[in-house]
């Protein structure tokens, strides 16, 4: 029996996720199984894609709908509602239920990769689905944070802030993107702001 997975996202022709999928795939004998990327110009547009496909098990979230996906499940794991944001969708008998391995995943390997001391401090750039996972993995590591958005709110600094002196990016260290600036295939974006 087929089964059909994907990404959305408002853009994702860039996404390395189908080939890596596919290959999964078929080296682990898969051959009914299909991944395929989903381009939506609004979370809206959901509805119609599911409509139009009911093979389809499961997706990956991407930008800018991790948090916005959430009003179209059914149901939340536990850590994805507390985060805010939802990156994988399980879709069984027509209810989606959603969950946030980002956040584990990001704990996972700064737990083995990361040496923390006292002086640990981490600059988030970014405040969407992503930033959320991100803070929440900070949290259980008892790493604190700032965060940077491209406006000034509450217990965030702007990116022109990082251009002055005292700035909060000379107490980090620990810098993580959390921003779409420098994805795939914009590389060379990072490099120049």
């Amino acid at each position: 029996m087929e089964k059909k997975f994907g990404l959305i996202g408002e853009t994702v022709s860039h996404s390395f996720s189908k080939s890596y999928f596919d290959e999964k795939f078929f080296r682990e004998g898969l051959r009914d199984y299909h991944y395929d990327l989903y381009s939506l110009p609004s979370i809206d547009d959901l509805k119609k894609l599911l409509e139009e496909n009911p093979e389809l098990a499961g997706l990956n979230v991407t930008i800018p709908y991790k948090e916005q996906v959430i009003k179209f499940l059914s149901d939340i794991d536990t850590d994805a509602k507390k985060i805010g944001a939802v990156n994988v969708i399980k879709i069984e008998g027509g209810k989606l239920k959603g969950f946030n391995t980002d956040s584990g995943a990001f704990y996972e390997s700064l737990e083995k990769w990361y040496p923390r001391t006292e002086a640990s401090k981490a600059l988030i750039l970014g405040t969407g689905g992503s930033a959320k996972a991100v803070q929440q993995a900070l949290i259980k590591l008892k790493i604190p944070y700032e965060m940077v958005s491209r406006e000034a709110g509450k217990g965030q600094h702007t990116y022109e802030s990082l251009q002055k002196d005292g700035s909060p990016i000379t107490n980090a260290n620990l810098i993580i993107n959390t921003s779409p600036l420098g994805m795939s295939p914009n590389y060379q974006q990072l490099s120049t702001h």
